[in-house]
């Protein structure tokens, strides 16, 4: 018997159709993947199951109960729990607290802090998680807040857990380990949905696969060995699919050797960069690799203004030093594109042409110039067609799109002020196959060619799709530099994990880092 069943669900969105007739049915002790493209109607299915939404029509039922939840509480008080990709902590509380939301134990009226990290440590430990547990969780990296979101929903033993792209910012040994905890609740008996836009992983994972595809259930069920790979695409977008490398922009090293370029030279930060020298040229998408702590999204932080440098010395391509503040980055033609939209890229509750426009609104009020909502509108709505950006209209508010679609959202902005050096810090994180490849396709043919861009990601797919060079990272020091035909996902990894090019593409062992 199925221990979650949804069915026939409808749901709309002030006229906007979310789902229609969609359904997924669990068995206990299975990993049933949860797929689709941006904006099919994955994250409306899940909040309903989560009672964070209520459904227009359809039935759910849990054990074979009717169930209708009032709230996501009371979800989970029925045994139902959910990772959001959208992380949903408390910045400023630490570590027990937001591992026992509502749920600490207690001495008389006291907490028992050591009762609670007692229990806390195994799960701690499986994931691989070593944090100061009085740290506020604010201070962690996305991938650290990451895990303390999986910990959390792991220590509520969930009869339903509903995981949405929980290894979208994790490095490849702390995945692992994830993966791993999953096959143990699946020979617990425990019901896994897996959400995920990486299909490699699906298809190792997962026993039943059901697909939703513009609102409405296009596969339901079907169990994964019945399917090859190309099968799941094609119900994803409706058509087949073959991967095309992006439109290429320029040819880099035309330019002048100083003028406009980006320069390291003997840059350290204290426990994360040491004696990094490097040099970007305009027309150059240079990538940065590296595990979880090895100094590369360092790189980003020092040009964006938000960690500065020890020793040595950082020249932007207009020949200035490093910004010391994201204010006076953005002044200098720096553009910070985040895979964590939600917390550094967009404002929520506004419409879709003030965030196109944020940028340029703010330039214009700083010069003095009287700011026009209506040809701001009007110019928004133009990129917002040119950027495939799917909206009902530009007067919806961001959060009602999906995470494809806010990330376009996200460089549409960016894009409208010109940038110099674009810092693309997992732009594609959660993102879909159509809207990551709109989003590649941006990247090559939108971004002017005396613009530089530096990517970090956790999808080494997109080192060859999209780079001129790759620079990897391994314990904060660069320890390679991969060009054209060198850049494969296998070098980059081996590289990652051992701080050497492997002799033999594609070959490679993994050892620990030291974070």
């Amino acid at each position: 018997m199925s221990v979650l069943d949804v069915h026939g669900v409808a749901k709309a969105y002030g006229g906007v159709r979310a789902l229609h007739e969609a359904g997924i049915r669990v068995r206990g002790g299975s990993v049933h993947a949860l797929l689709g493209e941006n904006g099919a109607g994955k994250s409306t299915l899940i909040k309903i199951i989560t009672g964070a939404v209520r459904p227009d029509s359809g039935s759910l039922a849990l054990d074979g109960r009717e169930m209708s939840f009032a709230s996501t509480a009371d979800a989970a008080a029925h045994g139902v729990a959910a990772v959001s990709q959208e992380l949903n902590l408390f910045p400023d509380l630490d570590l027990l607290a937001n591992l026992y939301p509502m749920r600490e134990a207690r001495r008389g009226p006291l907490l028992d802090r050591g009762a609670m990290l007692a229990r806390a440590r195994p799960v701690l430990d499986q994931l691989g998680l070593e944090v100061d547990h009085r740290q506020p969780v604010g201070q962690l990296s996305l991938a650290q807040r990451q895990l303390v979101e999986i910990a959390r929903a792991l220590l509520t033993d969930p009869k339903v857990l509903i995981l949405d792209e929980p290894t979208s910012a994790l490095e490849a040994a702390s995945t692992e380990r994830l993966l791993g905890i999953l096959r143990t609740l699946r020979d617990r008996q425990v019901a896994v949905v897996f959400v995920s836009h990486l299909l490699e992983e699906v298809m190792a994972l997962c026993d039943e696969i059901t697909v939703l595809r513009e609102g409405e259930t296009v596969l339901s069920g079907v169990p994964r060995a019945e399917l090859k790979l190309s099968d799941v695409v094609a119900a994803m977008l409706g058509r087949q699919h073959q991967q095309q490398r992006p439109p290429t922009r320029t040819t880099a090293g035309n330019h002048d050797s100083t003028e406009g370029t980006l320069r390291f030279e003997e840059v350290s930060v204290p426990g994360r960069l040491s004696g990094v020298s490097f040099a970007a040229e305009p027309g150059e998408v240079v990538g940065l690799a590296g595990l979880v702590g090895s100094g590369h999204t360092t790189v980003l932080e020092v040009v964006a203004g938000l960690r500065r440098a020890a020793t040595g010395r950082v020249r932007m391509p207009d020949g200035s030093p490093a910004p010391r503040k994201l204010r006076a980055a953005i002044d200098a033609g720096v553009a910070l594109v985040s895979g964590d939209r939600r917390r550094l890229g967009l404002m929520l509750d506004k419409p879709v042409w003030e965030n196109i426009a944020q940028i340029r609104s703010v330039a214009l009020a700083r010069d003095g110039a009287l700011i026009r909502a209506g040809p701001l509108r009007s110019r928004a709505a133009t990129i917002a067609d040119r950027l495939r950006i799917r909206a009902p209209h530009p007067d919806v508010t961001c959060g009602m799109l999906s995470g494809g679609n806010q990330q376009k959202v996200v460089l549409a902005k960016w894009l409208e002020s010109r940038p110099k050096v674009i810092l693309l810090d997992d732009p594609t994180r959660g993102v879909g196959i159509g809207s990551k490849e709109d989003i590649y396709s941006l990247l090559r043919t939108e971004v002017g060619e005396s613009t530089i861009m530096l990517l970090c990601s956790t999808d080494l797919e997109e080192f060859p799709l999209l780079c001129d060079r790759v620079l990897v990272f391994h314990r904060n020091r660069l320890c390679a530099t991969l060009r054209g035909a060198e850049i494969t996902p296998h070098a980059v990894l081996h590289a990652m994990n051992t701080g050497e090019v492997p002799d033999v593409p594609g070959e490679g062992r993994l050892v620990e880092s030291p974070g």
